[in-house]
């Protein structure tokens, strides 16, 4: 036993019968059959598309250098806020692993970002005001993410006897049409994690704003939008296709799951309002000199 995953034929066999070893293994994941695998799959190329929307940006921000007049602060801030109730969720509402590695992922790219924010705005502006306020602001989310790390995570037994992990719409088997109840971590979890939807949607809004009033996404990736719309995608239809456990019916699992749905899914629309914005304002005339170079920044980005 290695942090309460319990390795071995005997009680893989037990706790997962005729589930497929490599994903009991390597994510501690009862698997059975192509509903299953197919939710393992898009889970991670969910989580791919997420580890990639960001670099672009990344190359963006060195790029162009003005990542502090291109992004909202209130975009990040608001995206951070909900990753990090997201990560508490996902772990008080035992969630599929794949969700909790994706959630931890999120919030490490959050601070990074951020943190690259905050250089060129201290480059461009030097404003020391705005630095300490932001240096303070920065370790007490790093306070707060660290000790989040820390939740402890179900074993595999927990995970296999608990009626919560049952998901999915159309799944084969027993069905039921009650809502399984409720645990205590679980009404936390789903509590947080409805926090984290709605700071989710409220996110897209500033940058949204931030387009509209500067007339321009010069600055900012459009591959980070592309590539989040597709990874919130294959979040949300990994989530939905995974096979229940039997007992829980349908409506009992959009009911436990609907505040993580709603953040993948919900934010969709809005992510393509900022694509629109895209091409709308990739062919609105520059009166500026350098507009060739800021066409050349967007489309390399």
């Amino acid at each position: 036993m290695s942090d309460g995953f319990v390795l071995g034929d005997g009680n893989f066999s037990s706790l997962c019968p005729g589930g497929i070893p490599w994903i009991w293994y390597g994510l501690g994941e009862c698997a059975h059959g192509p509903r299953d695998i197919a939710s393992v799959v898009l889970g991670l190329l969910s989580i791919v598309c997420f580890i990639l929307s960001s670099l672009p940006q990344y190359y963006s921000s060195c790029k162009t250098g003005n990542m502090d007049s291109a992004l909202s602060i209130w975009f990040l801030l608001f995206w951070l806020a909900g990753d990090s109730c997201n990560l508490i969720g996902s772990f008080l509402a035992d969630q599929l692993p794949l969700q909790k590695y994706t959630a931890v992922y999120y919030v490490l790219a959050d601070l990074l970002m951020l943190g690259m924010y905050m250089y060129y705005k201290m480059k461009n502006q030097a404003s020391s005001e705005y630095t300490l306020l932001s240096a303070v602001s920065t370790l007490c989310l790093l306070g707060i993410t660290s000790s989040l790390l820390r939740l402890p995570s179900s074993s595999p037994e927990n995970q296999m006897s608990s009626g919560f992990r049952g998901r999915v719409l159309l799944g084969l088997g027993e069905v039921t049409a009650s809502v399984q109840p409720f645990k205590t971590t679980e009404i936390i979890g789903f509590t947080i994690g409805s926090i984290s939807s709605v700071l989710y949607l409220c996110s897209r809004l500033p940058q949204i704003y931030t387009n509209f009033q500067r007339k321009s996404t010069e600055g900012v990736s459009f591959f980070l939008f592309a590539l989040v719309i597709l990874g919130n995608t294959t979040y949300g239809i990994s989530v939905l296709v995974k096979s229940p456990d039997p007992g829980q019916g349908e409506t009992s699992y959009i009911i436990h799951h609907l505040p993580w749905l709603i953040g993948s899914l919900g934010t969709l629309a809005l992510d393509l309002i900022i694509s629109v914005q895209f091409m709308m304002y990739s062919k609105s005339p520059r009166s500026a000199p350098d507009a060739d170079e800021e066409t050349t920044a967007l489309l390399h980005s």
